[in-house]
């Protein structure tokens, strides 16, 4: 999330077959799902010709304590799923696995037709839960002969919505079958050993390899045998795709929290991010992704930029460096509105969606609503073959490793440096960068990672300043231009993590409506290093000292003109304005965790948060 994108937060499914104690792996796994967010937990396991469910509300650890980890030494097969509620409240019965007769299933996603299925069951059969994903499990135990997946098959015909499916049988007690439509579901491949999760992180433990399921793909796995199917039931190939992925970077490694480690890693992850698309002899912007449609973005006339939340704002972001560099005309959506938009198509037009997970359901709509017009697309994301991989013309991966804080963090300055690596690219291709332009950008993005490693050092001053701000119930985050994104940022970080109540705001829109707000306890956060709009700035914490307003400054070094009129600053190095963004944001990162730590919140899972939203 961090705020990427009515929503279902994205629930965790996992499913394992094999020699282990069933019940640790999938517990384990779930752990490893956490961050998602979820209310409720449960596993199902094949146990002795009988399906035992186990499941609670509240944390892993709730459920582990109901667990008799020594029961299931020898069993085989078992599926598990945390869950947040959408249809019915937070509760026991409500929560994932659900048992029908002899089948069990978890379920992420949301059944548009479920009123109407519902009321046809309801004339049948007594309901146990509130849920739509109990509805599937009587669905499939009353089309049930004797063969699971013809079940499923049978089944998914009746159903509307989005889902991923795990669902076992007490009959054919070896046998797993998922389905996958629209929510994201993998298969680890171990040595005489399946895993299944409804994401790679819960599974790099355990395996290198993976099939990444299609959409409307159904799996049978039968012990270690896989074998996968259309929805009508015709076979299809089984690609086995190996995902490498660095495990360790998925611990917290000593830090307090995720999202701590996550900011520091981010002079890494740009390096990781920029090398790949930046030529030897630092001469030149290469995107080898583009090979396929090099011409299109030739002739290309506009740019679109699309994404939720966090990833809006690096979108907008994305606007001012194109505009800038290349002279193309770029406009920004938020996914959920632009997908109900009149939109009218226009030649050579490039869509870039932005999303970190790749399996925002806002976002991936609105790639299958502009695919029906043939225009280009391109995805900007972080998550290896994921569903808006498959579904554009073209994908820049961004190279941040795992981010488990649900807060984004090192996600989105890897997004904007693509952005504005994207932007010298069609400068280069419009001819209006020359050669010597284009080098020095490079020069200033190679530094990048120092400049970055210089503003983690004054993690302390950024703390202190945290300190005196916990017990504000409010706070404005003010930029301009390029850095009127970054205040948005700062203002929903600070809300994600620490509940604060915060609003971003162009500095120039000060005097049409929030300067109402300014008063001691109402402090504002201002972005004024050294800028083309300098000068106003400074305008506008003069406008709000004389209100006795409350006043923190982010600064260019040395600069006293700001430093003798704010009540607490944080210094940069000197840089060029498009290049402050970066150092800024790091500062209103760790400016939104130390207030979340001093407060003694849940860091890295803020409450009604978590990291996708998959399901509209």
């Amino acid at each position: 999330m961090g705020g990427e994108e009515k929503e279902e937060i994205m629930c965790g499914i996992v499913a394992y077959y094999g020699k282990r104690n069933v019940s640790e792996v999938l517990l384990d796994c779930l752990q490893r799902l956490e961050y998602r967010g979820y209310d409720s937990a449960g596993i199902a396991i094949c146990e002795s010709g009988n399906i035992d469910i186990i499941k609670t509300t509240g944390k892993i650890k709730h459920l582990r304590e109901k667990i008799d980890i020594n029961k299931y030494s020898m069993t085989h097969l078992g599926i598990g799923h945390t869950r947040w509620a959408t249809h019915g409240v937070v509760s026991d019965k409500n929560a994932h696995p659900h048992k029908v007769d002899n089948i069990s299933l978890v379920h992420n996603g949301i059944i548009e037709n479920y009123m109407d299925l519902k009321e046809k069951i309801e004339k049948r059969y007594a309901l146990q839960s509130e849920t739509d994903s109990e509805i599937i499990a009587h669905l499939i135990a009353e089309k049930y002969n004797g063969d699971l997946l013809n079940s499923a098959i049978n089944t998914v015909k009746n159903l509307k919505g989005s889902y991923a499916l795990a669902i076992i049988s007490d009959k054919e007690p070896e046998t797993l079958v998922l389905v996958k439509k629209e929510n994201p579901l993998i298969i680890g491949i171990g040595e005489d050993e399946i895993f299944v999760a409804s994401d790679l992180t819960a599974l790099t433990a355990y395996t290198d390899n993976f099939i990444i399921l299609e959409d409307e793909n159904i799996a049978k796995i039968y012990k270690t045998d896989i074998k996968l199917y259309n929805f009508n039931g015709d076979p299809i190939s089984t690609n086995s795709k190996r995902v490498k992925l660095n495990f360790q970077m998925a611990n917290k490694g000593g830090y307090k929290h995720y999202m701590l480690k996550e900011i520091f890693e981010q002079p890494k992850a740009l390096l990781d991010t920029f090398l790949n698309h930046i030529s030897n002899n630092h001469e030149k912007i290469i995107f080898n992704e583009f090979e396929n449609i090099e011409d299109r973005i030739m002739s290309s006339k506009s740019i679109q930029i699309i994404g939720c939340g966090t990833s809006y704002h690096a979108a907008m972001i994305g606007k001012y460096l194109i505009e800038k560099y290349s002279g193309l005309s770029v406009s920004v959506d938020i996914a959920s509105e632009f997908r109900y938009r009149n939109m009218t198509p226009t030649d050579n037009q490039i869509i870039i969606f932005i999303s970190q997970s790749g399996e925002t359901a806002d976002t991936l709509a609105s790639v299958k609503l502009v695919k029906k017009n043939k225009i280009t697309t391109i995805a900007l994301t972080n998550m290896i073959s994921s569903s808006i991989t498959r579904m554009t013309d073209s994908t820049i991966y961004t190279y941040a490793g795992p981010e488990i804080g649900v807060a984004s963090t090192k996600a989105f300055t890897t997004q904007i440096i693509i952005l504005y690596l994207f932007a010298i690219y069609l400068g280069q291709c419009t001819k209006r960068l020359n050669d010597r332009n284009i080098k020095e950008h490079i020069e200033k993005i190679i530094r990048l990672p120092d400049l970055l490693d210089g503003v983690i050092k004054m993690n302390d001053i950024i703390s202190e300043i945290a300190m005196k701000c916990i017990n504000y119930e409010h706070f404005l985050f003010l930029g301009r231009n390029i850095n009127y994104p970054v205040a948005l940022e700062g203002a929903l970080k600070l809300k994600e993590v620490s509940y604060i109540h915060a609003e971003g705001y162009a500095a120039g829109e000060l005097k049409h409506g929030p300067i109402a707000l300014i008063s001691k306890k109402v402090p504002v956060f201002v972005i004024a290093t050294q800028s083309q709009t300098y000068d106003k700035i400074i305008g506008n914490i003069e406008e709000i000292k004389a209100r006795n307003g409350t006043v923190y400054a982010i600064a260019s070094s040395g600069d006293k003109r700001v430093i003798n009129l704010v009540d607490g600053f944080v210094f940069i190095p000197s840089v060029d304005e498009d290049l402050s963004i970066f150092p800024n944001t790091v500062i209103f990162q760790l400016f939104a965790y130390h207030c979340a730590n001093y407060l003694g919140l849940d860091v890295d899972q803020p409450r009604n948060l978590a990291k996708s939203v998959t399901v509209e």
